[in-house]
């Protein structure tokens, strides 16, 4: 039965465990739906839950949702399938949606669905519905507690400065956080809970990924000479993976077709590399695969479905560059076209079939000065579009997308030398940049990336082994 659990069919397979009192297959199942809701409200499956069984699920903590909206849209969407049986439902249920987590621009739209509900021919539900929706948005006391996502935001490592400012103090540290909060209509700093540590010793300017659910991190700065490791959050262990075949610090790592590539860097100060390493997790291995056209260090990465995408960097000269190539680890690299601004130790993110890139330093005569121009990448058009700057420089940063947004954390200036603890967040939607709090560990040469962790442990600060 455990092997027929899936999206479409989970339902029934609770509904069994339920009737034949299988409760460890029936905790097993319920926990997939509370990970897997949005695509299990989609089912038809979906639409034949009781009410009872449906506001059950929505009153768990443990629900998985980007957004409280989403909570709202599954039982709308529960309802418009016999509005003539359910809409008397429809007050209890609202209890399960917890308002005071949308942001006003949300509960906007709780108010135009809510108008679509006129058509089912009950005025009476209707303007009491909408009505205690908006008492409890705009007039609730207490605070609503928040739901667990699917993936968390982890940081990884890094460094600062030390209490008297006299050198760089490297990390170990994993924390995680998500962005969901418990406020009325306005979005509250992120909140961050410590994982643990990283095994061995602390590093930054190191390369992580994620790829089929565990934490890769490999190579990093500290005298150069760091095992690889990967971190399991369902059996809460690391384990120790082969040495690449060179020293890597400054350099990007990335998950694709089930393989990490280890893309250029710094072999020593002041050298940079065009090897690129691919590791094969079935036989603990590491291999030279085709190179990139030039020595790069600094550069953004990221994965979209067309391939790895490469952007920017230092040359041999550790000169800034503009240039922007798409690379294939059996053929090399194919030049696409340039942003309009050179960058390195910058961020680069895919995001709705688009490429973003933000923050890092430019070239400025003899010396390097901060880049705070954003731009945005359209793969159609093979063109670059100016988009809203950085509020602040975010030199050597770390970035993540995470519930269709794109998280910059950390870093410092390079014109004031001063570090940056400040994490700003971007919506395509609006184009603006958000201010979400400060980093609580390491500001700069810090890596993130999504994790996925386990339910319900997602809700505890677990040590690390």
């Amino acid at each position: 039965m455990r092997e027929n659990i899936e999206v479409t069919s989970c339902l029934d397979v609770a509904s069994f465990a339920e009737a034949y009192c299988m409760f460890e297959l029936l905790e097993e199942t319920n926990d997939f739906i509370l990970r897997n809701f949005l695509e299990v409200s989609e089912t038809a499956k979906f639409q034949d839950l009781t009410a009872e069984k449906l506001l059950e699920l929505i009153r768990r903590d443990g629900l998985c949702v980007p957004t409280e909206l989403a909570v709202f849209r599954a039982v709308y969407s529960w309802i418009e399938t016999d509005p003539k049986e359910r809409l008397g439902h429809a007050g209890v249920l609202m209890t399960g949606v917890r308002f005071p987590l949308m942001t006003f621009r949300e509960f906007r739209e709780v108010r135009a669905i809510n108008m679509r509900m006129e058509c089912f021919g009950n005025d009476e539900v209707q303007v009491e519905l909408y009505g205690s929706a908006l008492k409890e948005f705009g007039f609730q006391d207490k605070i609503n507690r928040v739901r667990h996502p699917k993936d968390v935001l982890a940081v990884v490592g890094g460094d600062r400065l030390s209490p008297d400012r006299g050198h760089c103090v490297a990390s170990r540290d994993v924390w995680f956080a998500n962005s969901l909060h418990s406020c009325t209509g306005l979005m509250k700093e992120m909140e961050w809970k410590r994982l643990g540590e990283m095994p061995d010793k602390p590093r930054f300017r190191h390369g992580v990924a994620t790829m089929t659910g565990r934490l890769y991190v490999v190579g990093g700065f500290y005298l150069f000479l760091f095992p690889h490791s990967s971190y399991d959050p369902i059996q809460n262990c690391w384990k120790r993976l082969a040495d690449m075949l060179q020293f890597r610090s400054n350099f990007s790592v990335v998950a694709h077709e089930a393989r990490l590539y280890a893309i250029g860097g710094d072999k020593e100060i002041n050298t940079n590399i065009d090897s690129v390493e691919m590791y094969i997790p079935e036989t603990d291995s590491w291999s030279y695969v085709h190179p990139l056209p030039e020595v790069l260090s600094g550069h953004g990465v990221n994965v979209t479905n067309a391939g790895i995408f490469i952007s920017g960097g230092f040359n041999s000269k550790y000169e800034c560059l503009p240039s922007v190539f798409l690379y294939d680890p059996t053929r090399g690299g194919t030049y696409l076209a340039d942003m309009a601004s050179d960058r390195a130790l910058h961020c680069m993110e895919a995001l709705q079939g688009r490429l973003y890139v933000a923050g890092g330093v430019c070239n400025l005569k003899k010396f390097y000065t901060d880049q705070q121009a954003c731009e945005v990448y359209d793969p159609g058009a093979n063109a670059w579009t100016m988009v809203a700057s950085l509020p602040v420089p975010h030199v050597g940063a770390a970035s993540a997308v995470l519930e269709g947004k794109i998280y910059i954390l950390g870093g410092y200036s390079q014109d004031g030398y001063t570090e940056t603890r400040l994490i700003h967040r971007f919506d395509p939607c609006t184009l603006r940049w958000q201010n979400m709090g400060t980093l609580p560990g390491a500001i700069t040469d810090i890596r993130a990336c999504l994790l996925r962790l386990p339910h319900p442990k997602i809700r505890l600060p677990f040590k690390l082994s």
